[in-house]
C-alpha cells in the first residue's frame, strides 16, 4: 500500500510540475543557506581554535609597571619593576609548569645586502615549551646558551622570508642584530597570526643574558619586561594567577594601600572570549538562515492546502470506494514529505558547492562538517512535515457526500 501511495504522490507532483519546484524552492534555499552559514561560522570558529592553539594553554603573562622620564609617563611593559628572581621565585610555587622571563622588543636585521626589522625575543629555552613552538631544523636554545650569553638565534618563518633567498637553508648563517653578529642555530615551526593580528612568524629569539647586553641594555641588572607563566591545568589558573601577585607584591615591599607595580594578564580568558564572539557568531548565521526554512514550510501549506481544494472531489471518490480517514491523512503527508526531502536533497548539494565556491574565491576557512548537515536536512524535512500534516488532515476531515457534489 505504502508503494502504492508514494507511486500517487510522485504522479501528483508530477502533474503540476511548475508549482511542485516553486513549493521546493523555498525548501532549496532555506537549506542550502543554512549550510553555508553553518558552514562559515564553523570555519570561523576553527581559523579562531587554531589561532588560539598557536598561542600556548593556560599563559599568563606578567608586565613590568609603568615608568617615567622627563615628566612623560609611559605604559605597562616598559619599566623595569621585574627580575630575573622574580622569574625564578615564580618557578617554585604550585600548579606552575613553566615560567619564562622575557625582555624583548623590535630591532633592524641584516644579512648580506638585505635588512628586516623584526621582533627580537631574550629568554630562556621554557619560553618555547610554555609556547609549544618548535624547531623545525637545527637545534635550539639551552640553558649554557643563556649562561654564556651567547650570539646564537632561532629564526621564525617570516624572517627568513625576507632575509633569505629561497630555497637557502638559514641554520649556521651570521645575521647582525644592531650590528652585533648572531649564528642561527635553528629555525621555528610556522605559527601564525595571534589574536591581535600580529604575525608570530617575525621573530627572533636570542638568549636573554645576550638580548640584555648586546641588544636592548637594561639600567638595573637582571631587568626583564615580562615573565610568561604557564600553569599545569586550566582548572589551576585562578590559584596561580592569585599567588603569583602575592609572591610579586611580598618580593617587591608594596604596602597594602599601594597599587601593583606590574601587570598580568590572563591569554587563556582573552582567547576564550574570541572563542565565545566566534561560537555566537556562527549560531546567529545559522539562525537567521533557519528563517528561510520556516519560509518555506508555509509555502509547503499554502501549495498543499490549494491541491486539497482542487482535489476535493477525488478526495470524495476515494471516500467513496472504501478509503480510510488515515488512507488519505498519509497520502497528502506522503506529497508533503516528498516535496521536503527533495528540497531538502537539492539545498544540501547547492549549499555545499556554494561553500566550496566561497572557500576557493575567497581564501576564508570553510567547515562542513557531517552533524550540521545532518542537523539541516531533519530539521529541514521536519519543517516539511509539520507544515503539510494540516493540509493533511483537512483533506481526511472532509465528508465524503460534500466532497462528492464539490465542483
Amino acid at each position: 500500500m505504502l508503494s502504492v501511495m508514494l507511486g500517487e504522490a510522485w504522479h501528483a507532483m508530477g502533474c503540476n510540475r511548475l508549482r511542485t519546484a516553486l513549493t521546493m524552492l523555498g525548501m532549496v534555499i532555506g537549506v542550502g543557506s543554512v549550510v553555508l552559514m553553518m558552514a562559515i561560522g564553523q570555519g570561523a570558529q576553527y581559523a579562531v581554535a587554531q589561532t588560539i592553539s598557536t598561542m600556548g594553554s593556560n599563559l599568563y603573562i606578567v608586565l613590568a609597571g609603568w615608568t617615567q622620564s622627563a615628566g612623560v609617563r609611559t605604559g605597562g611593559g616598559y619599566g623595569f619593576t621585574l627580575r630575573i628572581g622574580d622569574a625564578d621565585a615564580i618557578a617554585e610555587l604550585d600548579d606552575v609548569t613553566n615560567v619564562a622571563p622575557v625582555h624583548q622588543g623590535t630591532q633592524q636585521v641584516v644579512y648580506g645586502s638585505k635588512n628586516w626589522s623584526s621582533v627580537i625575543v631574550g629568554t630562556t629555552p621554557s619560553y618555547l615549551d610554555a609556547r609549544s613552538w618548535a624547531v623545525v631544523s637545527g637545534y635550539s636554545l639551552d640553558d649554557s646558551d643563556v649562561r654564556s650569553a651567547t650570539r646564537v638565534a632561532l629564526v621564525g618563518k617570516t624572517v627568513i622570508e625576507s632575509l633569505f633567498d629561497p630555497g637557502e637553508d638559514p641554520v649556521g648563517k651570521t645575521i647582525r642584530i644592531r650590528n652585533t653578529p648572531f649564528t642561527v642555530i635553528g629555525t621555528l615551526g610556522a605559527k601564525g597570526q595571534n589574536l591581535d593580528g600580529r604575525d608570530q612568524d617575525d621573530t627572533i629569539i636570542v638568549p636573554l643574558t645576550t638580548a640584555q647586553r648586546k641588544v636592548f641594555g637594561v639600567p638595573f641588572a637582571g631587568s626583564i619586561r615580562s615573565i610568561m607563566v604557564q600553569a599545569t591545568s586550566a582548572e589551576a589558573m585562578p590559584v596561580v594567577e592569585k599567588t603569583v601577585i602575592a609572591l610579586l607584591r611580598q618580593r617587591h615591599r608594596l604596602r597594602e594601600d599601594q597599587d601593583n607595580d606590574f601587570y598580568i594578564r590572563n591569554l587563556a580568558a582573552a582567547a576564550d572570549s574570541a572563542a565565545e564572539t566566534t561560537r555566537v557568531m556562527s549560531l546567529l548565521l545559522g539562525a537567521i538562515a533557519s528563517v528561510s526554512l520556516l519560509v518555506g514550510g508555509i509555502g509547503i501549506m499554502n501549495i498543499m492546502l490549494v491541491s486539497v481544494t482542487e482535489r476535493t472531489r477525488e478526495i470524495g471518490i476515494r471516500m467513496a470506494i472504501g478509503a480510510r480517514q488515515k488512507d488519505i491523512l498519509t497520502q497528502f503527508l506522503l506529497e508533503a514529505i516528498m516535496i521536503s526531502i527533495t528540497g531538502c536533497l537539492i539545498g544540501l548539494v547547492l549549499g555545499i558547492g556554494g561553500a566550496l565556491l566561497v572557500n576557493a574565491i575567497t581564501n576564508m576557512v570553510i567547515v562542513i562538517s557531517g552533524s550540521s548537515v545532518l542537523v539541516a536536512f531533519f530539521v529541514a524535512a521536519g519543517v516539511g512535515v509539520f507544515f503539510g500534516f494540516y493540509p493533511a488532515r483537512k483533506a481526511a476531515a472532509l465528508d465524503p457526500i460534500e466532497a462528492l457534489r464539490y465542483q
